[in-house]
This record gives C-alpha cells, structure tokens and sequence, in this order.
C-alpha cells in the first residue's frame, strides 16, 4: 500500500463519509435500549453504500462482499447506544458541533467515532477481493447497560469468528486485556433491638467486618497486563430510625475480575469467605484477553501503538473469540458533559484501522 496516497486521498474521502454519519448518530437519541433510530439510520447508510444488511432488534450487521466461508473470519463491532446526557452538559448534547478541531455531542467519543472509524475501514475493504480474512461489521446494542440484547444476542448468527476488534475509545492503542465485571448484592443480618441495650449482633457492624474484608482480601493470582483482582463497596443501606438497632444490612460490591479468573470462580471464593449472603447480579462478563503474539497485536506494534490491560468493561466481555479494544478518543472523556472526540483522532483512526488491517488481510 501507498501509504501517502492512502493518507491523501482515500482517507480524506472516508473520513468525509464517516464524519457526516457520526453526526447523523449524535442528532438521533439513542439510549440503551431505544436505539431503533440509529440502527434503521445505520441500515440506510450501508444501503446507500450498496451494502446489504441484516438487523435483529436494534442490531446491524454486514458482510464483505466477498465472504467465503471457508476463510478465517475478523468481527468488527462497536455499539451506537449511549447513556443519558448529565446535568453538566453545557451545550446541546444532540447537536453535533464542531469547534476547536473537536467534534462536541453525546455519543461522539463513546462510541461514535470508534464505530465509524471501523465502519470506514470495512467500506475499505469491502469489495477487495482474495482477503486471507473476511470481515463482519457490527454496529450493535445495549453496550452501555451491558445488556442481553446486544452483540451477545446476535453473536452465533454471525458464523464462525476467529477474532474480535471492538470499537473503543483507546487513543488508538491496542487494549489486549480487558478485565471482567461481577456485581454483588451483599446481605448481612443480626438481631433487632431497642438502640438503648447491648446487642452484639448488630447487622452493620456484620456488614462492616465482611467489608473490610473485600477492602483487605488479595487474589493469589495477578495478572501481568490487567493487575489483582479489584473489590470495591460502592452502597451501603440499613435501617429505618435512630433507637432501633437493624436486622439486616444490604451492600454492594464492585469486582472487577482479570483474565486469571473466571467469574464464577470470584464468585464462589467469595461466598465462601464472607458472613454475609451474596447474590451476583450475573456471571456473564468475564475478563478477556488476547495473546501479544496475536498476527494482529504484531503488526498493531508494528505500526508503533502501544499495548496495555483495560479497567473497563465492554462487549468484549460477553464475545465468545479471542479480542482486543482499539479506537480514536480517550475513555475518560466517556460519560462527561460536553463530551467531544477530536477530529483528527476520526481521520488518523481510519487510516491506522486499514494499515493494521492490510498487514493481516
């Protein structure tokens, strides 16, 4: 590939393309679970692309169009729904309004330019042909409440896939681990009583010991990308008036596992270990990870990104293959007021999103 004609012309005409439908996603609210508008918004860009697609719910998916089934396949998907705009928003969240070399609007940085980023690259590619791999784009659903009816729900529709790129906000480096979610709604109990007599079976301080223990226990096994395994009390909630000494105490815990673990095993030593009765919201979302001797890690280091383990959850967690996160903005943009992705962060993507590509393809 010529990389300077790449630079020049192609990107430039993609970048245009991608920029204008981000800016279409941004104008259209698309909360968790109400993203019929930006999937039917979605579709029609690929039809006017010339693209045929598939939807189930409020996910969208196409194929390259010369897809063979007997090649290896490459998922790529990142997701158009968004959280609710914070009361710190100083401008119109679904106005896309570029100033400063920034693009402002809900959605913009997590995860709109890291979705038409990727969705640039495939236009790329999309009728090259004799490609080692195909190529699957995704644009898909409910990432942002980890819901069941996103990637994971359309995921064994798809076919066979060798390896998963999700569409994060990563500043274009390579996040070759990500580490799991458990949520755990805790219950401690103990004796009611009159606040004005000795009761040693007071419910908060139950629930207090079994804390303390979350703050102090330490996971035999760390990971060398993604580090111990990380427990954090983030609600407490007992009793109804001030003289009454409570029955029960109820906390919750954020885990957040590494790849060294599976959920259920987390889970399982927990119970174990507490007093309390723990009840995990769900096992689904695992940690994850990809080898560093992955084709696509090398030639993503090739090109001179870095690598490192994600504290944050995505859909990588509920994707049943091999994957990583990578994509133009930075995370802790996410979820801020007056989010914004800079515009070059858009270009340079797609044009480090195909140089990867073309090494491996």
């Amino acid at each position: 590939m010529n990389t300077q004609e790449l630079s020049n012309n192609t990107v430039t005409q993609l970048y245009e393309t991608g920029l204008s439908l981000l800016k279409q996603l941004i104008a259209t609210p698309s909360f968790s679970k109400s993203e019929d508008k930006t999937a039917t918004i979605i579709e029609d860009f690929f039809k006017s692309n010339g693209i045929p697609t598939q939807r189930s719910m409020n996910n969208v998916w196409a194929y390259n169009k010369h897809y063979d089934t007997l090649k290896p396949t490459i998922l790529l998907n990142s997701h158009h729904d968004t959280v609710k705009p914070n009361s710190g928003y100083t401008l119109n969240p679904f106005e896309p309004i570029e100033k400063d070399g920034k693009l402002f609007g809900l959605g913009s940085n997590d995860a709109g330019g890291p979705l038409v980023s990727l969705i640039c690259a495939f236009l790329y590619f999309y009728e090259k042909q004799n490609l080692k791999y195909n190529l699957i784009i995704t644009a898909t659903a409910e990432e942002e409440i980890s819901g069941v009816n996103g990637v994971e729900s359309i995921y064994k529709k798809l076919g066979p896939i060798d390896f998963a790129i999700v569409g994060e906000p990563t500043e274009m480096n390579l996040a070759i681990a990500e580490k799991g979610l458990l949520v755990l709604d805790c219950e401690a109990s103990g004796t009611s009583s009159h606040a004005a007599h000795p009761n040693m079976d007071n419910a908060i301080l139950n629930a207090i010991q079994d804390i303390h223990w979350f703050t102090q226990y330490k996971f035999d096994k760390i990971s060398p990308i993604l580090g111990e395994v990380k427990m954090t009390p983030t609600i407490i909630n007992s009793g109804s008036q001030h003289n009454v000494v409570p029955n029960t105490c109820h906390f919750t815990v954020d885990v957040r596992t590494n790849e060294c673990y599976s959920n259920e095993e987390v889970y399982q030593l927990i119970q174990e270990k507490v007093k309390s009765n723990v009840t995990a919201r769900s096992l689904r979302l695992n940690s994850s990870s990809i080898p560093l001797e992955h084709p696509y890690v090398k030639a993503g280091l090739a090109l001179g990104r870095t690598y490192y383990g994600s504290p944050t959850s995505s859909d990588q967690a509920v994707i049943l293959c091999p994957s990583l996160k990578i994509g133009p903005g930075l995370s802790t943009r996410s979820h801020s007021s007056d989010e914004f992705i800079y515009l070059n962060e858009i270009k340079d993507a797609i044009q480090i999103h195909i140089s990867i590509l073309t090494q491996i393809l």
